[in-house]
């Protein structure tokens, strides 16, 4: 029986892989067609798929199992029976992680059960990968303007190219410059990958130039109009790839035939990049949750002397967040009663975390994992923020023995508190931080996000000097507000605080305000008022809904202007 449960729970995870990859090949179909909004239905869609898989199968193993899906020694013997049926996949590890969530769900596992889920610390999921990732190669041999033709003619799309022969001569030309620019010396070929990655509005296609001195990243952005596709920018630098790959990003959409020869290839281009990131912005968002659990616990086990300390910023009224000292993780747990004048119930918080969750971030809101049953050493924890957990999180958090058991968080990359970081950095890098902050409150703006709490504290900044938003409790969708001008004071008002006579609705929201909120030297925010001035405007932020109303969505581009080419 335990040979028929476990060959149940591969068919089931393989009809999994098919529905995502059902989803995923619509994307090509969306992005000819300029059908963005049913772009996002199927990105919300393919993240929800996961638990929508898992549920249908945990009712199939109780049909086949009826009483005995309850026994444990039952579910070890189904454990090494499906190892033994995924061990010739190359992607068996993502089997492995379909297994331990619907081990994990059944029994409600707290920390980890060896007996009945694969637990491996040491183990790096793509080790064992040795053959190469498919590619299409395009020898150079002095005609780089003939290459780039023909690796654009190898990507075929229903409404073809706006201009062909001007695509490759842009792309080429970009290349050569880029060469030139880097001391590339004679380029070899381009090698691609062969399956093209869909996001939002753009389709990529990736890969490397090879040149003599080296390897470089090759990423073409394209995008589709109403007279075909055009290529649009060229990113050859690992920086601004790994921005495109980034944990602030939604997940691409590739119907890639394999996972793992893929992981491999780009973390030969990103080499920095953690692998559960790769995972993750390719869809397989909770492989990526299995590897960030692995590194960190592996992490913990080899530094006995890690401490899990407050992590470094204002206090939060809604979270209380804790951080290994020498790990860039942030772990962020829901107070039991939240400080005024939040008045919010733990579900709205869960709510705003699940819209990032599925919601398109265009590269300014953090990715947030969520985590149940974690176990971590009491022993590693500094006492100050444990005796915080235990006295104002007791819902989630608790102590088992030499545990600390911490039944719900949120996990997310640490940043640099905006706030601290204007007040360290020198005038000229505080000042790009604090325009950067105004060009990311329009870009959330454009895609129909208000952050709410628009307080430096609620950004951080990442190591690249982007501002990011973290903070997630009174996010709300644009169209929820209602944007206001401060109305004028009457005679007998003005020696009285403003909220004794300005009525506020719920919802209301007074952009002429927030500059008074900022708490910054006047020179930043005079220079943020200066370049970033419609954000103040309530006019501005109305007409932003009404365009969104009429249907308009705003295009934000995942790479700086300076990289895209001429038209």
């Amino acid at each position: 029986m335990h040979e028929r449960a476990a060959a149940l729970i591969l068919d089931a995870f393989l009809d999994y892989n098919a529905r995502f990859s059902d989803i995923t090949r619509r994307a090509q179909r969306r992005f000819e067609r300029r059908d963005w909004k049913y772009a996002r239905v199927d990105a919300a869609a393919r993240i929800d798929l996961y638990d929508v898989c898992i549920r249908e199968t945990l009712g199939r193993l109780e049909l086949l199992l009826d009483e005995r899906v309850r026994s444990r020694p039952l579910w070890a013997a189904m454990r090494g029976a499906f190892e033994a049926l995924v061990e010739p996949m190359l992607d068996r590890e993502l089997t492995k992680t379909f297994f331990n969530s619907l081990s994990r769900r059944h029994f409600r596992t707290t920390g980890v059960e060896v007996d009945i889920e694969f637990v491996a610390l040491d183990l790096e999921p793509t080790a064992n990968i040795v053959e190469p990732v498919a590619v299409n190669a395009y020898d150079v041999d002095g005609d780089l303007r003939g290459a780039c033709a023909r690796l654009l003619a190898d990507v075929a799309f229903a409404n073809g190219y706006a201009d062909a022969t001007r695509c490759a001569d842009a792309l080429a030309e970009a290349c050569r410059a880029r060469a030139e620019a880097g001391g590339w010396g004679e380029l070899v070929a381009i090698e691609v990958l062969r399956t093209v990655f869909y996001r939002e509005r753009r389709a990529y296609l990736v890969g490397r130039v090879r040149h003599a001195t080296g390897v470089q990243p090759f990423v073409a952005a394209l995008v589709s109009q109403a007279d075909g596709a055009r290529v649009d920018a060229l990113l050859t630098e690992i920086d601004h790839v790994s921005v495109l790959f980034g944990y602030t990003r939604s997940y691409f959409h590739a119907d890639l035939p394999t996972i793992g020869d893929t992981v491999v290839f780009l973390a030969s281009l990103l080499p920095h990049k953690p692998v559960e990131e790769i995972y993750t912005v390719l869809g397989r968002a909770k492989q990526g949750k299995t590897e960030r659990f692995r590194h960190l616990f592996r992490h913990l086990a080899a530094h006995p002397e890690e401490r899990l300390v407050r992590a470094e910023g204002e206090r939060g009224m809604v979270m209380a967040v804790f951080t290994p000292r020498g790990y860039p993780l942030v772990f962020k747990v829901i107070r039991d009663q939240f400080a005024y004048p939040k008045d919010m119930a733990r579900r709205h918080v869960e709510e705003k975390y699940r819209l990032v969750f599925r919601y398109d971030r265009v590269g300014r809101l953090v990715d947030a994992q969520e985590f149940r049953h974690l176990r971590f050493p009491r022993a590693q924890f500094d006492d100050a923020i444990l005796d915080e957990l235990l006295a104002q999180c007791a819902e989630s958090v608790g102590v088992d023995g030499d545990e600390v058991l911490v039944r719900h968080c949120y996990v997310q990359r640490r940043l640099r508190p905006m706030n601290l970081y204007v007040r360290e950095m020198p005038p000229e890098a505080a000042t790009r931080a604090m325009l950067d902050y105004g060009q990311a409150i329009k870009d959330l703006a454009r895609s129909n996000i208000f952050p709410g709490d628009l307080l430096l504290k609620n950004f951080g900044i990442t190591r690249g000097g982007r501002a990011i938003f973290y903070d997630y409790d009174e996010l709300c969708l644009l169209e929820a507000c209602r944007f206001r001008r401060v109305p004028e004071a009457r005679d007998e008002d003005e020696t009285r605080p403003l909220e004794e006579w300005l009525t506020v609705r719920e919802g209301d929201v007074f952009p002429e305000m927030f500059p008074r909120f900022l708490g910054v030297p006047a020179a930043l925010r005079t220079a943020l008022v200066e370049r970033h001035g419609e954000i103040f405007d309530p006019a501005w932020w109305s007409a932003l809904q009404d365009d969104l109303a009429r249907g308009g969505y705003g295009d934000v581009p995942p790479y700086p202007s300076h990289l895209r080419l001429p038209p």
